[in-house]
């Protein structure tokens, strides 16, 4: 008797966690893709913090399809995690999945990209809107007040969403510019279709904004093989390595709005730490972009 007693109480220390926080308390995370940079970036903080912070974590990552992290979240309810962090594929499509979580008492944090139409424990993120602006403001100063802009999007992505009200709100400011073209190009080779085809229907454009590094680079592309690379300024969005080293050495590249996702990764696993440990968190958590230029 006083044998298994002993193992018992060993198990339970070894349970403990640094602080209040058990690590039989899993963590789940659902992530939109591990095809990109950034969202490499985000795992390994994250990944790294759950080491630092002596908790469990499991990461799924949906690779861009919605019914994928559906069914994601639904195998983090039956294994009982304690919190979800997900960054959604679909900010609205999502909004089952969660529910559902949160019905079965998990509290679930929203990372870089926003849930729409449910309240989250905390949302932590880039504030795209004033990125947006950013791009907005550099892309005016590139094209010396006038111009045709086309932008590339991502319409389904709140994040991108709000980057892209925002550049528009900046360019609103500049009457002598357009914005001529705006389509959807997800991948970067759908990026670079778009961007071809908007370069054939309008000529005459002298900016592109892509909604991400990948899209940038693609509309980069497209711009030199149209021999348009004296005339068209292209600016992205996120910073990553490609991009900045894109940045300074390709003159077509002129800027790509910077963020910061191991600062994302770190900030959204303390937060669930901390809702693990019983601490009320911030509902909102942003994190101020940068601008990289040459």
């Amino acid at each position: 008797m006083k044998k298994r007693f002993k193992h018992l109480v060993l198990g339970c220390v070894m349970a403990v966690g640094c602080g209040s926080v058990w690590a039989a308390d899993l963590i789940g995370a659902s992530l939109l893709t591990q095809q990109h940079p950034f969202y490499i970036e985000l795992a390994d903080a994250m990944k790294s913090q759950a080491k630092e912070r002596n908790v469990d974590l499991e990461v799924a990552i949906a690779n861009q399809d919605l019914g994928k992290q559906l069914a994601d979240v639904e195998d983090f309810i039956v294994k009982g995690v304690k919190v979800i962090i997900i960054s959604p594929v679909d900010s609205k499509g999502v909004l089952p999945a969660i529910k559902k979580a949160q019905s079965a008492g998990i509290k679930v944090i929203a990372v870089d990209v926003p849930a729409e139409g449910v309240e989250v424990a905390s949302y932590i993120g880039t504030d795209n809107y004033a990125g947006g602006i950013k791009a907005g403001e550099l892309m005016a100063k590139e094209l010396n007040r006038k111009g045709n802009v086309a932008i590339i999007d991502y319409p389904t992505v709140q994040s991108v969403v709000a980057r892209i009200d925002g550049f528009k709100q900046a360019l609103s400011d500049y009457p002598d510019i357009k914005i001529v073209a705006q389509q959807t190009g997800i991948t970067r080779a759908e990026a670079l279709a778009v961007a071809q085809n908007m370069l054939q229907a309008n000529p005459n454009i002298q900016g592109i904004f892509g909604f991400g590094d990948d899209a940038a680079l693609a509309a980069a592309v497209a711009v030199k093989s149209a021999g348009l690379q004296d005339q068209v300024k292209v600016i992205g969005f996120d910073g990553m390595q490609e991009a900045r080293d894109a940045v300074d050495a390709d003159p077509v590249m002129v800027g790509v709005i910077r963020q910061y996702p191991d600062k994302m990764g770190k900030a959204a696993l303390d937060t669930a730490v901390n809702i693990l440990a019983g601490e009320n968190v911030a509902k909102e958590q942003p994190i101020e972009p940068g601008v990289y230029t040459k």
